[in-house]
């Protein structure tokens, strides 16, 4: 009987092998049988003899000795250096194993054919130890070079090869699936359109059927009333026939010739009233017409225009948004630009557009998506605080390019415009203490250096100047509108209310000798003038005429009470507000009503209502200005730093539409417009 043996086999892979055996621990290169000889030290372990050299001239200057790499046991020098180690006959006998294996995967130098390849990370070139471009991998500059054996790097690029090719399929699977996926959306899509074609000529037909049955049931109630017309005919020439034909009866036995002649002129009547009714009372005449006007050609054309489908060409994924400087309070928007798969932007709108605006904290922050109609869409947002904001914004539930975005929400708000600098020319101002808008936002400024009023436009450009009549000497302080389109001006040096026309002709003057130091000027909508004295701290309430009705206030830190009036300004419903240190409200005739701020800090330079009621002020404190927005009920809501800008003694200022604000900056001679909501 023959006897089998069983032989096992072990599969050794081989670049494990070569990297667990064959290569240097210290420096990761393959040993060769020249510079990377294998050295056995007496620890046992194996270091290449280009690492020894390195390490034994680093350690061994004063003891001698040195560590091993890779244990760190203390290693003795022998006499004759590093080439008196012997060699590690196991590794050379397994290099020459491998070597014989593996002959024909080694690469091998086409010019020095018994070096290996070596691969330089750094200049991305192949070469032996032997060539002439190796001069820059040896010596001083080889730290600043990965250098590893040829056969490591094509390992290395294999993997990183077979890395990348799996990506890609990731992503190829992945695009499959979107693709896939939308082909299925497309399904829906489709089923979805056609049920609700289906509903909407559904109502079209409903339509007309409802036509059709009102025309039909028009002719049954014609023939209703003409039936009974003729059927009414016919009662009435059947009671006459039977009338007669009673008269008739008896005649052949009537032997007196009065009643028979009687009998004949009565039949002579009745054959006239049967001529009459011979005549049918109503015809049989019903036609149907549809061809008697346009109404079917217009049927025609409704039903040819009826119904849309909306289709669309753009490519989310090329769809961009542009993020606008966003500051808390004001009204900011970003702007979304569609374009198609080619990159051509879209004309036109009603793509599917979804926005989603949130805070740091994940709360959503309310948005309003405007259709601009030519491809782009706006998203309207009005933030309540400065920070970070993260919009994500998709179309067709497809991201549009770089969504989510980023918005910083900044808390400065900086002048949109500034109007003017210090001098006396036509665009220069000296001491601008006060302002205010007319019709079609035209800007009043009492320019007080300069001893007039210049009239600008929105965007700054100078209209025409007004005076001197009233802003003699340098001394005008306060500013209003009249109901009639009119300027009134206060003048603290001749103490006179002044109103000027448009045109800068003086209207009437008058004053009182109650005037000490009027500092401002406000007139209601019964074109009463009101003045506020800093110097009697008082107010005082003149008629159309100029004649004082009224005068309320005295010095002090009570309620209706004046400790240094700065300004005052007419609100809803002809309220008069005070400013001082803080804001006191009075009715119309000058009754206290209630006091807004009472800060204790800084003193207020101007004030301001706008149409919505909320209270604007300048502030001045520990050199600190600014513009103060506050509800119509007087608590504070933000207010305007003018970061980049800053105000300096900020005096009048007003409001123009779409919550836009001028400021007479006293202090920088100038006019700064801002945007407040």
């Amino acid at each position: 009987m023959m006897s089998s043996t069983l032989v096992e086999t072990v599969s050794i892979n081989y670049e494990d092998f070569n990297d667990s055996f064959l290569t240097c621990g210290t420096c990761l290169c393959t040993y060769d049988g020249t510079e990377r000889t294998p050295k056995l030290l007496p620890c046992s372990h194996t270091v290449c003899r280009s690492c020894l050299e390195r390490i034994v001239a680093a350690q061994t200057l004063d003891t001698g000795s040195f560590r091993c790499p890779i244990c760190r046991e203390t290693i003795h020098m022998p006499q004759g250096g590093v080439v008196a180690f012997p060699p590690s006959f196991i590794v050379n006998q397994l290099l020459d194993l491998m070597a014989q294996q593996r002959r024909d995967v080694i690469p091998k130098c086409s010019v020095h054919t018994n070096q290996e390849l070596l691969f330089c990370e750094t200049c991305d070139i192949v070469f032996c130890s032997l060539c002439l471009d190796c001069g820059t991998h040896s010596g001083r500059g080889a730290s600043e070079h990965t250098v590893i054996p040829f056969a490591i790097a094509i390992k290395r690029m294999s993997e990183i090869l077979l890395f990348k090719a799996h990506l890609c399929i990731k992503n190829l699977n992945a695009a499959y699936d979107a693709v896939s996926e939308e082909l299925r959306q497309l399904e829906l899509s489709v089923d979805k359109t056609l049920d609700s074609i289906n509903r909407s000529f559904q109502d079209v037909i409903a339509v007309v059927d409802r036509r059709r049955h009102e025309c039909l049931q028009w002719v049954r109630k014609i023939k209703e009333e003409k039936k009974t017309i003729l059927k009414e005919q016919l009662d009435l020439i059947q009671a006459e026939k039977e009338k007669v034909q009673n008269e008739c009866d008896g005649l052949q036995y009537q032997v007196e010739v009065r009643n028979i002649t009687k009998k004949i002129s009565d039949l002579n009547e009745k054959l006239d009233t049967t001529s009459t009714l011979s005549e049918p009372r109503e015809n049989s005449f019903l036609r149907y017409d549809y061809k008697h006007n346009d109404a079917l050609r217009e049927i025609a054309k409704a039903v040819s225009n009826f119904g849309h489908i909306s289709v669309s060409t753009t490519f989310p994924a090329l769809s961009t948004a542009k993020i606008c400087p966003t500051t808390a309070h004001l009204r900011s928007s970003v702007r979304i630009s569609t374009v198609d798969y080619h990159g051509n932007p879209r004309l036109n709108g009603g793509d599917p557009v979804v926005v989603e605006l949130r805070t740091e904290k994940g709360d959503l922050v309310e948005t309003k998506l405007k259709d601009n109609d030519d491809g782009t869409y706006d998203v309207l947002f009005l933030p309540q605080k400065p920070g970070k904001l993260k919009l994500c914004a998709s179309i067709f539930n497809r991201p549009i390019r770089d969504s989510p975005f980023s918005i910083d929400v900044s808390d400065h708000i900086n002048p949109v415009g500034r109007f003017g600098s210090r001098g006396s020319g036509l665009d220069n101002f000296s001491q601008p203490v006060r302002i205010c808008v007319g019709s079609e936002d035209t800007i009043h400024v009492l320019d007080t250096g300069n001893s007039r009023v210049k009239v600008l436009s929105q965007s700054g450009e100078v209209l025409r100047i007004i005076g001197p009549e009233g802003l003699e000497g340098q001394s005008a302080t306060g500013l209003s509108l009249t109901p009639d389109g009119h300027l009134a001006v206060i003048n603290w040096r001749t103490k006179l209310v002044s109103v000027v026309s448009p045109e800068g002709e003086l209207v009437r003057q008058f004053t009182n000798p109650g005037f000490l130091e009027p500092i401002d000027i406000a007139v209601n909508s019964r074109g009463e003038v009101i003045v506020a004295d800093a110097g009697a701290s008082k107010i005082f309430i003149f008629d159309t005429s100029g004649n004082l009705t009224t005068t309320f206030g005295s010095r002090g830190d009570k309620d209706g009470q004046f400790k240094l009036i700065s300004a005052l300004t007419v609100g809803k419903n002809d309220e008069i507000l005070i400013a001082d240190h803080r804001i006191q409200i009075f009715t119309k005739d000058g009754k206290f009503s209630r006091r807004l701020v009472d800060s204790g800090k800084g003193h207020y330079g101007g004030i301001t209502v706008d149409s919505s009621g909320h209270i604007l002020a300048t502030k001045t404190e520990k050199g600190r200005s600014y513009v103060q927005i506050l509800s119509g009920g007087g608590k504070p809501l933000y207010f305007i730093d003018s970061h980049d800008d800053k105000l300096k003694r900020p005096s009048g200022l007003a409001v123009m539409t779409d919550f836009r604000l001028v400021v007479a900056d006293l202090g920088n001679d100038c006019v700064k417009k801002y945007r407040y909501k």
